[in-house]
């Protein structure tokens, strides 16, 4: 515990000076507050955290006045959210598991689950408060129940999560086949939270969601699309997916990549094809970036391999596996899958640039101001579709036309801002 201790401390500046700042309102009014879960964890890893979830005595209406620029959400489960800059930092009240069955579906709650990537957990209809020990009983994995106060200098470990750390092992708070079966959102949590800090899962875990996957077809399809998104974020994305694969989980979760994996010779091409395409990584946070990467790797696969054979929007439109794929299976939006299918269908004027060259101005720019450009342009350079002339080209075009892209939003924006003004 001490040497754990230490490295928190030395790895203080790590911490993010306005989750200290709520920290430190929280204590000046007497209310236990900690940091807690994945921040804990990674900091520990030597990892540098991106988020910083706090866990709190105070009940929200408490945090929410001692916490200034904060608010409270939720109906079911309430949270408080303070915002920093751009950045919103969650502050939730300790809890005690008063669970007696099945997390209920949880699609039209507007929030649901804790923020932080790796201690999320399943609702129930309930609000019970409880102490940290209660609270740290709740989360999911044991590396993901530690709490630490920075002030302080104290760290606590309820459940075990220090020893895992140095075992470098994966393993549940509590009977694993209960946990699972309360929310069984946790078997897509554990595989990519294996393939993110590179721990293996432990036996009794790996047993019991083989046991309990089929219950993930109840399961939210949004809470699903959240997962799959992490999955995409970790080093190499093919890994998690073929873990799931091997586990017998995609064939109730994503069965278009589970018949494409049954496959040999096409479980090698996907998997080839999507290593290739995350080479680079996506250092992004928007889901279609990375949701588009997955679907071309898909589209080559199942579809068309050769990039050259530019293929039409209305093409894969009216594609029926493509789309249960995108739409039914990743819970990707309407207005994602078409700017993906636009970006694609770009490859040909991206190819042939000299036809653009021969445009008036007006129209290059239409192009360029197209919400799909960026998107088809980084995947066509992925791809080999455009050599360095080609690339240079757009690159160059892009740069003088620039300011006004940002003065005049695309078409396709005003399309869909218009839809929504008129209730579509």
């Amino acid at each position: 515990m001490k040497a754990a201790t230490e490295k928190l401390t030395q790895h203080k500046d790590w911490i993010d000076p306005r989750a200290l700042e709520i920290i430190k309102d929280l204590q000046s009014h007497n209310h236990t507050t900690y940091l807690v879960g994945g921040c804990i964890r990674d900091l520990l890893l030597n990892i540098k955290p991106k988020d910083f979830d706090i866990a709190t005595m105070a009940k929200p209406q408490e945090v929410k006045k001692a916490v200034p620029r904060s608010y409270i959400i939720g109906k079911r489960f309430k949270l408080v959210l303070a915002k920093r800059g751009l950045e919103m930092f969650e502050i939730a009240t300790f809890r005690k598991d008063v669970n007696t069955g099945p997390a209920r579906s949880n699609q039209d709650e507007n929030l649901e689950t804790t923020s932080d990537e790796d201690t999320a957990t399943p609702i129930w209809d309930d609000n019970t408060f409880g102490n940290p020990e209660e609270d740290a009983q709740r989360r999911d994995f044991t590396v993901n129940g530690l709490f630490y106060d920075p002030f302080k200098e104290d760290l606590i470990d309820y459940v075990g999560g220090l020893q895992d750390l140095r075992q470098r092992t994966i393993r549940m708070i509590g009977e694993p086949l209960d946990r699972l079966v309360e929310d069984p959102i946790r078997i897509l949590r554990a595989i990519r939270l294996a393939h993110k800090i590179k721990f293996p899962i432990e036996e009794k875990l790996l047993l019991s969601i083989q046991q309990t996957s089929e219950a993930l077809v109840q399961t939210a399809l949004p809470r699903r699309r959240e997962e799959y998104l992490k999955f995409l974020r970790v080093d190499d994305p093919s890994l998690p997916f073929l873990q799931a694969y091997d586990l017998g989980i995609l064939k109730y979760t994503l069965p278009s990549l589970h018949n494409l994996l049954s496959y040999n010779d096409l479980a090698d091409v996907f998997i080839h094809k999507l290593k290739h395409l995350y080479r680079i990584p996506v250092n992004s946070d928007n889901p279609l970036e990375l949701f588009a990467h997955l679907t071309l790797a898909y589209i080559r696969t199942n579809i068309e391999p050769n990039p050259m054979r530019f293929l039409s929007f209305n093409e894969l439109k009216n594609h029926d596996d493509l789309n249960l794929f995108m739409k039914t299976e990743l819970g990707m939006f309407n207005h994602e899958q078409d700017t993906l299918l636009r970006a694609l269908q770009s490859y040909k004027q991206l190819y042939n640039y000299n036809e653009v060259e021969r445009r008036g101005e007006r129209r290059q720019l239409a192009f360029l101001q197209h919400d799909s450009f960026p998107l088809g342009l980084s995947l066509a350079r992925r791809e080999g579709v455009l050599n360095d002339q080609t690339w240079t080209f757009w690159m160059d075009l892009y740069q003088q036309n620039f300011k006004k892209i940002l003065e005049h939003p695309s078409t396709n924006s005003k399309r869909r801002g218009a839809r929504k003004k008129s209730g579509r």
